[in-house]
């Protein structure tokens, strides 16, 4: 029935509902099996057919899936009430009385079922679907964590679960798996790299197995390969990439750091109560380890729309928030909490106020790049340094008179004990570019007056009788004819200079000779527009001096050498003030030095003034105020001294992107939003997160709710306290699901009523709880559980009954076969033709060459690019990963779009992939190369042969084999036997 509107006062619903309640009707009066069997299902269907329906709710907020839906209604109250036809809206609706109720809009009811409806209400309104509303956290995955009993009858905890079950169908598992196919199956799980031959043939010929197998489990484990192998899954399940994604879908150059994080991470074994915290909060939990800044990245691992984030900012802010909640529950604990965005999630406990707390959560951070010290030792004296440059400001002096920054000042009053002395540089002649009026004054100094173009250079020559110069003094002054007083022309008496310049002409020389400046410093700088812009080559930055103004300042400019002048040689200095707005010099004075470059200074003038006072003779209020002055400039001296951070792309309270430095004061305030619509606000909501987990706390109790870092922390305490029983079975699972194929849940991001059920539940709980309690979030230990047993170990042999029983094995009486994935395939490809680069961390290698695209994305061509290109044979873990300019090769074999959260990986077969792992340029490359080296090795076809097979296969090829691919070799070269081996099943498959 389609839904039409007659009365914009009318709500539509209650007009749809009529052929609903209808049917509820003759429902109450036959049994409840035919209820069950006829009318439910049609009910349902006609739901369907008549609205958008998600859990029984209609636009407008009417419910007709139960008695207490029609009694509350949608927005314009009850539809029916019980006992009183003549009250009923619904019964308003089908008499027809006006022109604006009638219902259904087409044609009236007949007069039989009006009838039928009116003496259903007045006898109450009956449903026998009527049933006990279940407790909102009586589902499997928000149960508290209770560990079974481990069944008996096996040796190892997981095969006692798994073979209870098996037996309650009268099913057999498979037998254990040969050596050859157990030892591929642990490579490609553990390293995503095949074993050596000389591997494969000892693990075949140890003498104990057992002990053997559990040594080589240890021994994958113990490896740096586990740790490239497995944070794959990691940002597969986060979705990790290196572009923005969207319509600028820029590079992120730093985001590398974070993937480098989570492979060593995984490598020492972190626990994961620690990994969690260290990716949400690692600034507040782990302060003394600034290199675990890095793991912050989490919190920029997901899409950035630029373009949004300039045009629409709340809505930006609003959206990419969202997508951080939805990675951050999805990766963690396995729940789709973003589905309570516009209203009460349709199908699990978590209501729109859960949503908006976990919003609240990331209400203080932006994505950018985050600047950090690696070195803790650093990091420290930067914290150091900063806390003084703070009391300095606030002239706070505590902090300045302790000890630790008195013996700071000291040493920098000793260090600059004797003053620089200066020679004025007197103009002898001074031009501007653009009409500028300049005087010179009695003093030395330049006046600017008359016109007041937008822009302009001024170009001084002068003479010096130093005899040779290591820097030149720029000195503003103000002056009563300057607006504000200047020392600028600007209306509010700023300035900006956009570079000086200096040029000798000597007198031997016809040509000027440019003099290099290397170091600048001032007595004042405005915010972002230091005296290092002045020198940095830059016209469009600038030295600024706001808000500091109407009185002096100077610059000091070290030349990057000495430089000898002899009689007669004339010095050029040129202002380059191109900024705009008229910010132009207006008045300013030159002069010269040759004291050494290390004594050089910039102090403001009333520093000049208080150090000309001998010691004795200052005043209380003269040494705090040298003490702050001092304490900032020895602070910024010696910040500038250490060695340069280095950068992530992350989020945090203070970010660089492409609107610059972007910092946030406080959380912004997070408020529900009817229906999502931000032009609805609605209560203000507080930090939090599931009221579902009953055993926990749904709204964070913090000391400081404005410290936007302490509702990180919140959430990741909430997140690894022991009573939170989706996170643990979130983890056991997702291994699980890696070594299997599948999940115990099949759904590893979703434990909901939309997701998965699990196969094995009373096993997935023991696991949660043996993790949690007994191996204290060791993944390791995990692994090392779940491979030693008899249920991995199994072989994928196959039988009739078993597959009629369980066509899809989700009761594990063998083990899948599965496919390598598109890293793995590639990866090995390198490693079997001896080619794989082995180097870890560092920038990704770009499998690519790019040229300037319309907008800010370049375009992409991954076919011109040269295999031997240094880094090009790393493995696929270190490959950059633009969002939307996909590489066809790693698309074709499934690898993810990585602008979703990717859990689980696709799988397709079709002739696309063959006619890639055939032809695509780097399967012809890796087959040449690979030829090239078993040409190189052996010098017959037979030799060549069957080490192409056990590099490849792990195994000999077999006489027919062997006479076939010689015979192929003979015909169209070795590189076409490599190519078909390299298209096997028996390659691209596990057993």
């Amino acid at each position: 029935m389609a839904q039409q509107t007659h009365s914009p006062t009318v709500n539509p619903p209650v007009r749809n509902a009529v052929v609903l309640v209808s049917l509820c009707l003759v429902a109450s009066t036959q049994a409840e099996d035919f209820f069950s069997d006829k009318i439910e299902p049609l009910l349902k269907q006609r739901c369907y057919e008549c609205h958008s329906h998600q859990g029984g709710k209609m636009k407008g907020g009417l419910t007709l899936d139960s008695k207490s839906g029609w009694e509350k209604g949608g927005e314009t109250g009850p539809a029916v009430v019980a006992g009183k036809p003549d009250a009923s809206l619904l019964m308003t609706m089908v008499r027809w009385r006006d022109d604006d109720h009638q219902m259904p809009p087409k044609q009236q009811l007949p007069a039989e079922e009006i009838a039928l409806l009116e003496q259903w209400i007045k006898l109450g309104a009956p449903d026998p679907r009527t049933t006990p509303v279940p407790s909102p956290a009586d589902w499997w995955s928000l149960r508290p964590l209770l560990q079974p009993a481990i069944p008996p009858g096996a040796a190892h905890p997981i095969d006692a679960f798994i073979q209870e079950r098996l037996q309650t169908k009268q099913l057999a598992p498979a037998p254990p798996a040969d050596p050859r196919s157990l030892i591929r199956r642990l490579y490609f799980d553990l390293h995503g790299l095949p074993p050596s031959p000389a591997e494969v043939a000892a693990f075949a010929q140890a003498a104990t197995p057992a002990p053997a197998y559990n040594d080589l489990v240890d021994q994958l484990l113990a490896s740096p390969r586990y740790g490239e192998r497995w944070a794959r899954h990691w940002l597969d399940t986060i979705h990790f990439a290196d572009t923005h994604g969207f319509e600028h879908d820029d590079l992120r150059p730093n985001a590398w750091r974070y993937r480098d994080y989570v492979i060593a991470s995984l490598n020492r074994d972190t626990t994961w109560p620690r990994f969690i915290r260290e990716q949400l909060a690692a600034d507040v939990f782990f302060p003394t380890e600034p290199a675990l800044s890095a793991a912050l990245g989490y919190l920029g691992a997901g899409t950035y729309d630029s373009s949004a984030a300039a045009t629409a900012p709340t809505s930006f802010e609003y959206l990419d928030r969202d997508d951080l909640v939805t990675q951050t529950m999805a990766s963690f604990v396995s729940t789709t909490a973003n589905c309570a965005r516009c209203h009460a999630h349709k199908f699990d406990p978590i209501t729109q106020e859960d949503y908006f707390a976990l919003q609240a959560v990331f209400a203080g951070i932006g994505k950018g790049d985050i600047s950090y010290h690696e070195d803790p030792a650093v990091a420290q004296q930067l914290q150091t340094l900063n806390a003084l440059l703070q009391a300095a400001e606030s002239k706070d002096a505590a902090v300045i008179q302790a000890p630790a920054s008195a013996a700071l000042i000291t040493a920098w009053e000793q260090a600059h004990a004797s003053p620089v002395a200066w020679k004025l540089l007197l103009p002898e002649t001074f031009l501007t570019a653009e009409g500028t009026l300049l005087e010179r004054l009695a003093d030395g100094s330049l006046l600017a007056s008359g016109p007041t173009p937008d822009k302009d250079t001024y170009t001084v020559t002068t003479t010096t009788n130093l005899s040779e110069l290591t820097a030149v003094r720029l000195d503003f002054l103000p002056d009563d004819s300057l607006p504000a007083h200047g020392p600028g022309r600007a209306s509010n008496g700023n300035l900006h200079l956009s570079e000086i310049e200096l040029q000798v002409f000597r007198p031997s020389s016809t040509k000027p000779e440019k003099v290099s400046l290397q170091r600048a410093l001032s007595d004042f700088d405005q915010v972002n527009y230091d005296v290092t812009k002045a020198i940095d080559g830059d016209f469009k930055s600038s030295w600024a001096i706001h808000p500091a103004i109407g009185q002096p300042h100077h610059g000091v400019f070290a030349l990057r050498e000495k430089l000898p002048l002899e009689a007669g040689a004339r010095l050029v200095i040129t202002l380059r003030q191109l900024q705009g707005g008229s910010h132009l010099l207006g008045r300013f004075k030159l002069s010269a030095t040759q004291a050494p470059a290390n004594s050089l200074r910039a102090l403001p003038t009333a520093l000049e003034e208080i150090l000309r006072t001998p010691q004795p003779d200052r005043s209380p209020a003269q040494q705090l105020a040298l003490a702050s002055m001092v304490a900032r400039l020895a602070a910024t001296e010696a910040l500038a001294k250490l060695p340069p951070p280095v950068t992530v792309w992350a989020a945090g309270r203070a970010a660089k992107n492409e609107r610059g430095v972007v910092s946030i004061p406080q959380p912004r305030s997070i408020r529900l939003l009817q229906r999502g619509d931000l032009a609805k606000p609605q209560a203000e909501i507080g930090p939090g997160a599931l009221s579902a987990i009953t055993a926990l706390p749904a709204r964070f109790s913090l000391d400081k709710p404005q410290d936007e870092a302490s509702r990180r922390a919140a959430l990741a305490d909430w997140l690894t306290h022991a009573d939170n029983p989706l996170t643990w079975r979130s983890i056991v699972n997702r291994v699980w699901h890696y070594h299997f194929g599948k999940g115990l849940c099949d759904t590893p991001s979703d434990f909901g009523h939309m997701g998965g059920v699990p196969s094995h539940p009373e096993l997935l709980d023991w696991l949660a709880v043996w993790f949690r309690d007994e191996a204290h979030g060791s993944l390791k230990a995990l692994h090392r559980l779940i491979l030693t047993s008899a249920t991995y170990r199994q072989s994928s042999n196959a039988n009739a009954t078993a597959l009629a029983v369980d066509p899809d094995n989700r009761l594990l009486w063998r083990m899948s076969r599965s496919r390598l994935d598109a890293d793995t395939v590639r990866d090995t490809m390198l490693a079997v033709s001896g080619n794989l680069d082995l180097t870890m961390g560092g920038p990704s290698v770009a499998h690519f060459t790019s040229k300037p695209g319309p907008q800010t994305t370049p375009v992409l061509n991954y076919a011109d690019f040269d295999w031997n290109t240094p880094g090009a044979n790393r493995r696929s873990v270190y490959r950059l990963v633009w969002r939307a300019i996909a590489d066809p090769f790693m698309d074709t074999l499934d690898f993810p779009d990585l602008g979703q959260l990717a859990p689980v990986r696709g799988f397709s077969a079709s002739a696309l992939q063959s006619l890639a792992m055939f032809n695509n340029e780097f399967i012809l490359h890796a087959s040449e190369r690979f030829a090239a080296k078993l040409e190189q090795e052996f010098p017959q076809p037979e030799g060549r042969i069957r080490a192409a097979f056990q590099r490849i296969l792990q195994r000999d090829p077999t006489a027919s084999e062997s006479s076939d691919c010689t015979t192929l070799a003979a015909q169209h070269g070795m590189a076409a036997v490599c190519r078909v081996l390299f298209n096997a099943n028996e390659f691209l498959f596990l057993d």
